[in-house]
């Protein structure tokens, strides 16, 4: 549970990072965002779950 609580703080801090050093350039990323088709996002979103996993399995083995 301890890792768990970890392993999710860390994961704030890093979402956060940007948004707290480069305001303004995260706006004119979430615009694009907006733009995009749900398919570009939901490929990008499977394969950033796929390296997590990859990078959880190998971190674990």
């Amino acid at each position: 549970m301890k890792l768990l609580l970890c392993v999710i703080g860390l994961v704030l801090i890093i979402e956060g990072l940007p948004y707290f050093t480069f305001p303004d350039r995260i706006k004119i990323y979430l615009s694009k965002i907006i733009e995009m088709p749900s398919s570009t996002l939901r490929t990008i979103g499977f394969v950033s779950i796929m390296i997590g996993v990859i990078l959880i399995y190998f971190g674990r083995s």
